[in-house]
């Protein structure tokens, strides 16, 4: 399997419901840097993976509605909390959608995975990981 792995990053404030959250009850903030894993058994024509640039700036685009927001306020996450792997799967979603609509080029639509990475510090992080269709 290969794997391309694109990074950027985000800035968030939220809060969460729920005791086992103690002091994240309040709102806060976090800063995450977003790693973006797409995979596939075997090169595409090109010799590559995906094409990097398109991935980057796929995941700029898809981050942007996310990056200095209160995730109190959006929809996405209404009657939910935005826990990491809540936002980690949102992103996922909004990049698979984007390589279905081929925003990553032709080629992309042989990628079989994703897994997105969301690091909260150098010490702890969520993921989603998933087969694309």
């Amino acid at each position: 399997m290969y794997t391309v792995c694109v990074r950027d990053h985000l800035m968030i404030a939220h809060s969460f419901r729920g005791e086992v959250f103690g002091p994240a009850q309040k709102l806060h903030g976090a800063t995450y840097v977003v790693d973006v894993e797409l995979s596939r058994k075997d090169l595409d024509p090109d010799g590559i993976v995906v094409d990097i640039g398109r991935a980057s700036d796929e995941l700029k685009a898809v981050i942007a509605s996310l990056n200095f927001r209160n995730l109190d306020d959006d929809p996405r996450f209404a009657g939910r909390n935005s826990t990491t792997e809540v936002v980690a799967r949102t992103i996922f979603d909004a990049m698979a959608a984007a390589i279905a609509s081929g925003a990553l080029g032709a080629n992309a639509h042989g990628l079989s995975r994703m897994r997105v990475v969301l690091h909260e510090s150098h010490v702890a992080w969520a993921a989603y990981e998933g087969a694309l269709p």
